[in-house]
């Protein structure tokens, strides 16, 4: 396995999601991911952020308006918050982007979890089909009106994200809310009654008008802006010439693999799908 697919490796994570507290579990010491607002509490540590701890807590004048257990990262408990109030000095409120590419990313994706967990208690504290206010399920991670009984469970936005293969090049394109240099492969949200392999060959077309064959699974990550899960392919290019999409795409163009622009972070699944690409050619030449 290349050193950019090892990324997708299905290894053991060392968190162990859980909707109760195992009996016996010293919650003392446990972890909490503080959201206040749209910003994650931390305190930095050599300029790497952490949440804060349990006991760090008691000394945080913040109002808690939900508390929500998530598992064990390394047998130590986790909690999301969803808090308000001034931050206290020696504490920082950062978005969860400034954790990207700073902690490891496992402990990422935890952080992510909890951010979108509190999202999901703000915008599902009513039933959306009668109006109640909605109750934690006493098993499942889920909302449950007690008037009419439905079940709310925390959204996932599948999407795709591709890159498009041709010899040596790989199509890459610029957002156009992007800085000029910044280029990256394509994506786009899986659209209700599509497959992800349609999902594929729809966005392709649509972003930049070429079309795509021999499409290949190469792995997912969870990606917490605001609730995707990203499934990463690559594809070969088919034909078609590139015709930007107005508004979204503000170019796209073809690169070689040796020739690469500013492109996204190694912990970002659009740098390993390019990595993969880049090993595979280098291995062959």
């Amino acid at each position: 396995m290349s050193e950019a697919l090892e990324a997708f490796d299905a290894r053991p994570s060392k968190f162990i999601s859980e909707t109760q507290p195992p009996t016996g579990l010293d919650v003392a010491d446990a972890l909490y991911f503080v959201c206040v607002g749209d910003d994650l509490l931390s305190i930095s540590e050599q300029g790497i952020p952490r949440p804060i701890t349990a006991d760090e807590f008691r000394w945080v004048d913040l109002e808690v308006a939900y508390k929500h257990y998530l598992g064990r990262w390394e047998n130590r408990a986790c909690f999301a918050l969803d808090a308000s109030g001034t931050v206290p000095e020696g504490f920082a409120a950062t978005g969860l982007r400034a954790w990207l590419g700073r902690v490891e990313p496992d402990f990422f994706a935890l952080a992510g979890r909890a951010k979108q967990i509190v999202d999901w208690h703000r915008n599902h504290r009513h039933c959306g089909r009668c109006g109640t206010h909605t109750e934690d399920h006493s098993r499942d991670r889920a909302k449950v009106c007690p008037a009419c009984g439905a079940t709310t469970y925390p959204r996932l936005s599948p999407s795709i994200i591709v890159l498009v293969r041709n010899d040596e090049e790989m199509l890459l394109a610029r957002n156009a809310a992007w800085p000029t240099s910044m280029f990256s492969t394509l994506a786009g949200f899986v659209e209700p009654g599509e497959s992800i392999e349609q999902t594929v060959h729809r966005e392709v077309a649509e972003e930049v008008g070429i079309r795509v064959t021999n499409l290949r699974y190469l792995g997912s990550q969870p990606w917490p802006f605001p609730n995707s899960l990203m499934l990463g392919f690559h594809a070969d290019y088919a034909g078609g010439e590139i015709v930007c999409h107005d508004g979204e795409i503000a170019e796209a163009r073809w690169f070689h693999h040796r020739q690469l622009p500013n492109v996204p972070a190694g912990t970002a699944i659009s740098r390993w799908l390019i990595d993969a690409f880049v090993e595979e050619m280098k291995a062959k030449a």
